[in-house]
């Protein structure tokens, strides 16, 4: 039956209770129901603020939700030596003097392998390469393991004096 007030008709559409309470219904005729929905509020009784709430919840679906993007970036909590400024715009000075200790060293033991001694010109280095590889290649040697691992030796202390002695 519909629930209007004096009204024989058949219920045969629903509409919701309440604004709290929208999983129950009261059962109205068409005519009822067109009337019930046409003067039914949900924000009836609601301040503006609240309506304002509830149309940001219903947005996200009643989910929370988190700015994207807001505030200031958060770094990594881990510490690295960045001796070469690799992720810094200033590698610090402890770094440079790292790094070119480094590499004169690694000019001193390629130099040792030539037995040769600063100042070296790139020709003198060349001529000394070449007599050594005739010297140690295996081929000279009957396929002697030792003086393969000397000529690898030889060629890779090549490589670093002619990529960054003479660069």
């Amino acid at each position: 039956m519909c629930e209007w007030p004096g009204c024989a008709g058949e219920g045969e559409h629903r509409a919701p209770l309440a604004r709290d309470r929208l999983d129950q219904y009261r059962w109205f005729c068409l005519d009822h129901v067109r009337e019930y929905n046409r003067n039914w509020d949900y924000y009836r009784g609601m301040t503006q603020a609240e309506i304002e709430a509830d149309l940001r919840r219903d947005t996200v679906w009643q989910r929370p939700t988190w700015p994207l993007g807001g505030g200031r970036p958060r770094r990594p909590n881990w510490r690295i030596h960045d001796g070469f400024g690799f992720f810094t715009d200033e590698p610090d000075q402890k770094g440079r003097e790292n790094a070119r200790s480094a590499t004169e060293a690694a000019h001193v033991r390629a130099l040792a392998v030539f037995d040769l001694e600063p100042p070296v010109t790139f020709e003198r280095l060349r001529s000394r390469y070449l007599t050594l590889v005739k010297q140690n290649h295996p081929d000279a040697n009957g396929g002697d393991k030792a003086a393969e691992e000397r000529l690898k030796s030889i060629n890779e202390a090549y490589a670093t004096l002619k990529n960054g002695y003479f660069a």
